[in-house]
């Protein structure tokens, strides 16, 4: 993701979340050397997006969003591999994520990739409140 990419970005994150990143947000995460976003484009429009920041030697997923007419594709798979990759030649062995509890989509994208649920954050979301299933993936063979 390049600085050029937020104003599309912010855009998805009023589209998917209640309580949306703003560009100052996603700007600093752009321009740090300890995390990675990355954007998925279609024709040269932005389809999805995710980010990883790292705390070594683990990796947190931020968030991960892919517009409503380019789901059900790949792009969210795709997206996670690429930071998968990209975390772990930058010594990130293991990563987790917060998901909301009812968001069975992305739970069932996320425990095709290697995610397994370890315990819930109670009232973690708000609008609606609601919990969060912790999920943590280890992608570095000891």
């Amino acid at each position: 993701m390049e600085n050029g990419d937020i104003p599309s970005v912010v855009k998805l994150e009023q589209t998917c979340f209640e309580e949306p990143w703003s560009s100052q947000s996603l700007e600093s995460y752009v321009n740090n050397k300890d995390a990675v976003f990355l954007v998925s484009e279609s024709n040269g429009e932005i389809a999805g997006y995710a980010g990883m920041y790292y705390v070594y030697p683990e990796g947190y997923i931020t968030n991960v969003a892919v517009f409503e007419k380019f789901r059900n594709q790949g792009i969210a798979t795709q997206i996670l591999k690429k930071i998968f990759e990209i975390s772990e030649k930058e010594g990130v062995d293991r990563c987790s994520l917060e998901v909301r509890v009812s968001n069975q989509a992305a739970i069932h994208v996320y425990e095709k990739m290697g995610f397994q649920g370890v315990g819930e954050r109670k009232n973690f979301y708000d609008n609606p409140t609601e919990n969060a299933l912790i999920m943590w993936k280890e992608y570095r063979s000891e």
